[in-house]
This record gives structure tokens, C-alpha cells and sequence, in this order.
């Protein structure tokens, strides 16, 4: 599929030598906003959260963790392992506190985070998903996947709404 292109006219006249071919922009950035609900139970923890990209025949790419990454002797990472899909198919090969995707829990309520094409490892045009994994102590664990595609169209994305850990969750592209 070849990108739209436009023609800018430089001057006045129309002339070969003077169109300039200008490519329209794909959207660079994805915006994920998700909810974590306000539960009403007796012991409240806030949940860790993954987030990652998967394509069918790579690695899976990791873009988010949300988690109690300042505790003393970086004790927060034992728990890690209960977001279990993360932690099978990406998790357990990093580094903690990981550069660029390590972030504090987040309180009931609703975040928006940012992706570039380069966080998202969306190199190659194609089909995406967008897996967010929430896991909380005396609690649940839910998954959702967002199917996408890359590079996406402005105002373009998608959604899916949790039923326990997590709340609604939306892909939008600028």
C-alpha cells in the first residue's frame, strides 16, 4: 500500500521541476488510557499492571509495568511474577527497575499513557495487539487484548472493558 502523497506548489506555475511531493503523516503516537475501578473489599492493594505489544512471529514487547518499584532491597519485584501472562512471555527476561517502562502502581481511577512507534516496537506495518495484564494481592487477575494496526490512522484504535481488576481500556492514534 503506498501513502497518500500531495503536491505543493511552489511559485505559481505548475511544473515538473517546481512539485514537490509531500507524504501525508501517519500518526506517530498511541495514546492507552486505562481504568483501574474503585473496589469495595476489605483489603485493598493496588494492582500491578503490564502492558506490551505482541505480532505474530516476534518477541513480545514490553511498554509498561506498573509496580512497587521503590521498596527497600527492590523487594517490589518478587511480585512481579504474579502478573503470570507478562511474566511468561516477556517479564522474566528483564532487568528491574527496567529504563523507560518502570512506573509506580496507580491508584482507582483513569490514566492515559503514551507510546511512540519506537516503545512500541512497531517497526514493520501490520497487525498488532495490545495485552494489559492487572494482578492484585488479595485480589484478581485480568487480560485484555486490543487488536491494532501499525502505522494506525489518526482518531483510529480500540477498546475493551475489564469486569474485576481492570475497568475500560482504549487504544487511540495522533
Amino acid at each position: 500500500m503506498q501513502a497518500p502523497t500531495r503536491t505543493l506548489l511552489i511559485g505559481g506555475t505548475l511544473s515538473a521541476a517546481l512539485a514537490v511531493p509531500v507524504l501525508a503523516a501517519a500518526p506517530a503516537t498511541m495514546d492507552v488510557t486505562v481504568t483501574i475501578p474503585r473496589l469495595k473489599v476489605a483489603e485493598y492493594h493496588r494492582p500491578y499492571v503490564a502492558i506490551w505489544v505482541e505480532k505474530e512471529g516476534a518477541k513480545a514487547k514490553t511498554v509498561a509495568v506498573w509496580y512497587d518499584h521503590d521498596m527497600k532491597d527492590n523487594e517490589g519485584t518478587k511480585w512481579l511474577r504474579d502478573v503470570r501472562q507478562w511474566w511468561r512471555v516477556s517479564g522474566r527476561s528483564l532487568t528491574f527497575p527496567a529504563n523507560g517502562i518502570t512506573g509506580a502502581t496507580r491508584a482507582p481511577g483513569t490514566h492515559k499513557v503514551s507510546f511512540s512507534r519506537a516503545q512500541l516496537g512497531a517497526t514493520a506495518p501490520g497487525q498488532y495487539l495490545l495485552v494489559i495484564e492487572a494482578a492484585r494481592e488479595v485480589g484478581g487477575r485480568e487480560l485484555l487484548r486490543i487488536p491494532f494496526s501499525w502505522p494506525g490512522k489518526a482518531g483510529a484504535g480500540g477498546s475493551a472493558v475489564g469486569t474485576s481488576e481492570l475497568g475500560a481500556v482504549s487504544v487511540a492514534f495522533r
